[in-house]
């Protein structure tokens, strides 16, 4: 019989537990100030006349149900960040131990996940108070330009400051691409950013592929000794499970861009702090057809005046198909599983 007797690791792996566990607790006892507070001042979704037909007629029932639920996610990883660099500070006995803000594997994601879900927080809104074209929030070209500059300033921290110019290729080794590696660090994270926004549009859906994603990111992370960046993916971890308490269906309110955005933002810059941005699109690979369908959709329609799916992203074709909401969210769940089990092996072939 085998036994794990490395105290150091043990203590650790306690420690990814205890704070995912933290995270959960702490999101669910300050979510009922969260609803309190959006439902009181009514800052609820608003369904755009712009918006799909189809689309609309099958969520205008939601319309109303209040947006910003990522606050929660955020709000919660930043109150145990402080609580712990605090106790680090002070040099509290045991709880010090837990301060996971580190220069090298942490400072980067979860500065990017505070400014992505700031900007994301003002077009959320904007959208409540319909301000902007058609009432809708920011242009898009605007919040692709935004979260390009966040992207930017994420890619020359990494190539700059961190001297990061190397991808892995499973199998095969890590090859260094030079300045290349600043364009594609971009893409990758405005890529996921908007993917992820994509996918939040049922009850459960992006919150679901999120927490798998985050969780096999946590694994993939300990497995390389990047322990800090394992307790921040785990305390996002801990912190989405709470979410996913009050959004499955029927939510009791939905992320918004403020979540979405910024966890896809967080998302990518792990991808990229683990050198597994190549397998990014296997381990994520709902993001990818979600993304793909609109992709898809898009051109062909201009092209041909017809539709490929009744409606895109495409998890609202399925919806249009008759399948219950439930059943597509919990379907796209087990998509992310596979893909989140694959991702992790290939990503971690050849890995130091």
């Amino acid at each position: 019989m085998h036994t794990i007797q490395d105290p150091i690791l043990v203590g650790n792996v306690i420690k990814v537990f205890i704070l995912a566990a933290l995270a959960f607790g702490i999101a669910i006892l300050w979510t009922p100030l969260l609803t309190h507070f959006l439902y009181k001042y009514r800052l609820g979704k608003n369904i755009r006349k712009g918006d799909s037909p189809v689309y609309t007629e099958m969520h205008k029932k939601k319309a109303g149900t209040p947006t910003m639920g990522g606050i929660l996610i955020w709000g919660t990883v930043l109150f145990l960040v402080g609580i712990f660099y605090l106790c680090d500070l002070l040099n509290v006995p045991v709880l010090k131990e837990f301060n996971f803000l580190s220069r090298p594997q942490t400072f980067l994601p979860l500065a990017s996940l505070v400014l992505a879900a700031i900007i994301g927080l003002f077009d959320d809104v904007m959208n409540v108070f319909k301000i902007g074209p058609k009432g809708g929030g920011m242009r898009l070209r605007v919040r692709l330009l935004l979260y390009t500059v966040v992207a930017m300033i994420g890619a020359y921290w990494f190539y700059v400051k961190l001297g990061w110019d190397t991808i892995h290729i499973p199998a095969f080794g890590d090859v260094s691409i030079g300045f290349l590696y600043v364009p594609l660090f971009i893409l990758v994270i405005v890529a996921t950013s908007f993917s992820v926004n994509e996918a939040d549009g049922l009850d459960g859906l992006a919150g679901g592929i999120l927490f798998i994603c985050f969780s096999a990111y946590a694994v993939i992370a300990f497995l390389q000794g990047k322990v800090e960046l394992t307790m921040f993916c785990a305390v996002i971890v801990g912190a989405l499970l709470a979410f996913l308490w009050f959004n499955i269906y029927p939510a009791r309110f939905f992320m918004g861009d403020t979540g979405a955005m910024s966890l896809g933002v967080t998302l990518g810059i792990v991808a990229m702090l683990t050198n597994t941005v190549l397998v990014l699109p296997i381990l994520a690979f709902p993001l990818v057809l979600e993304t793909g369908s609109v992709l898809i959709q898009i051109p062909y329609k201009k092209l041909t005046g017809k539709k490929i799916f009744r409606s895109t992203p495409i998890h609202h074709h399925f919806e249009a198909l008759g399948w219950p909401e439930s059943k597509v969210t919990m379907r796209f769940w087990v998509i992310a599983l596979i893909s989140a089990a694959v991702g992790m092996v290939i990503g971690l072939i050849g890995m130091g």
